[in-house]
Formats: structure tokens, sequence, C-alpha cells
């Protein structure tokens, strides 16, 4: 006997809820952060220092390492700008998104 058994919401037909009910949110969306964005960060790689500070703030965690400096995977980047209002150095610019 397992430690739900004396739950009545974990027994479906004890709880009264109908076998015909559509699960929510069956399928995955295709589309990314990406598609929707409208700022994108540019790095200015004469001012990057490499320290990261980006990174740590990402909330995607789409901040790449490089070898001299950071750069974003644009395809998961939502383009909240957090990452440029962080930055320490200003190499960070927010850009419109070309459409």
């Amino acid at each position: 006997m397992s430690r739900h058994d004396s739950y009545p919401l974990f027994d479906m037909k004890q709880a009264n809820v109908p076998d015909d009910l559509c699960p929510v949110a069956t399928e995955v969306s295709p589309m990314l952060p990406g598609d929707w964005r409208s700022m994108r960060p540019v790095v200015n790689r004469d001012k990057c220092v490499k320290c990261a500070v980006c990174w740590l703030y990402c909330p995607v965690q789409c901040v790449e390492e490089k070898a001299a400096w950071f750069d974003f995977n644009l395809k998961t980047c939502k383009g909240c700008g957090i990452c440029a209002n962080e930055c320490p150095q200003r190499a960070i610019t927010m850009i419109p998104e070309a459409t």
C-alpha cells in the first residue's frame, strides 16, 4: 500500500474525476523566446573584460563563453536587458530586433 492510497484525491474514481478529461498542455510549443523578442543584446568586444556578471544574472542562461568575451544564444534570449543593465563595463547594448 503506497502512502497516496489514503488520500481520496489520488484515487480518481473515489474523487469523482471524469475519465474523459483532456490533459492540459500536452503539446510542446515549438516557439522559442527569440521568436518574439523585440530587443537583442550586442557585446562590444573591446569593452568586455569577461567578468561573467551577464552570465550570472541572465534568467534564461543564454550567455555563452567565447575565448575573449561572452556572447548570447539568440535562440533562447528573450531580450529582457538584464545583462546590459548589470554589465559593470557597459559592454552590452540592447538594440531593436530586425523585423
